[in-house]
């Protein structure tokens, strides 16, 4: 992809200091529609300042190594928040920071000196992804098993859009301000049960018709009956298949379209 002009996106810059290579990604990134930020190796200044970006480009020195907490909140931010990562360093800071960060939050690693063209391409090749993946529909996934949740984004990214939330708190805060097409939500929720949860969006008229499907790992008939009373559009399986679920799903908004029509 060239350096075609895109509409304004917000990139944020990390590196221990504002250096000379730091302004120039920022005059280039400029140059194809992107608006950057430099923030510095700080996790307050980190957190402040992600709310509207949605790719952080992290240019690194021999400092990573000193920077074990903030490579751990960085990993979760990208994570839980579905920020794309694109690491530049030499190889030992590469190797540093995959100690902590998992390769599938990474997008891209460049070395050292910077191949721009290359680092431009990615970064519109990202938001042209981001942009495809705005139209598709919205899945929330509510389990308090972060690993499972992590297993069933991965099968599911590929035709749809994947919101995490790890307790039923953060899921109602997110439905807040966003909205979902589709909850998958797990009945045995520790705390504030899968139940419970269901309740309270049914009980609030802007989530009130938000259709759910219950995640079980119970393959008793009066469990399923049991969740089934409360009236979900349906039940999974948590041993469920990745081809078996994406049918689930796909037929799910097949029908819901033939529906509308």
């Amino acid at each position: 992809m060239g350096k075609e002009k895109m509409g304004k996106e917000n990139v944020i810059i990390l590196s221990s200091q504002e250096t000379f290579s730091v302004h120039g990604m920022e005059m280039k990134l400029a140059e194809i529609g992107c608006v950057s930020k430099y923030v510095p190796i700080d996790m307050k200044k980190l957190q402040s300042n992600t709310e509207s970006c949605e790719l952080i480009v992290y240019y690194m020195d021999e400092t990573v190594s000193d920077s074990a907490s903030f490579l751990v909140y960085l990993k979760d931010l990208c994570m839980e928040k579905e920020k794309s990562l694109i690491l530049i360093g030499k190889h030992e800071e590469y190797n540093e920071a995959i100690k902590t960060i998992p390769g599938r939050c990474i997008t891209a690693w460049f070395e050292r000196p910077l191949d721009m063209k290359a680092f431009l391409d990615t970064v519109s090749d990202v938001f042209s992804q981001r942009m495809l993946q705005q139209t598709r529909k919205v899945v929330l996934i509510v389990d308090d098993d972060v690993a499972y949740m992590q297993m069933i984004r991965d099968w599911l990214k590929d035709s749809y859009q994947v919101v995490m939330a790890n307790t039923g708190i953060k899921a109602i805060r997110w439905l807040t301000v966003n909205k979902a097409d589709l909850v998958l939500l797990d009945y045995q929720m520790p705390i504030t049960t899968g139940p419970q949860i269901f309740e309270m969006l049914k009980s609030d008229t802007e989530t009130d018709e938000l259709p759910v499907m219950f995640l079980t790992g119970q393959k008793s008939r009066e469990s399923v009956m049991t969740a089934m009373r409360l009236k979900p559009v349906d039940y999974i399986l948590k041993s469920i298949g990745r081809d078996a679920l994406r049918d689930k799903l796909d037929q799910y908004f097949a029908i819901q379209k033939a529906i509308a029509r």
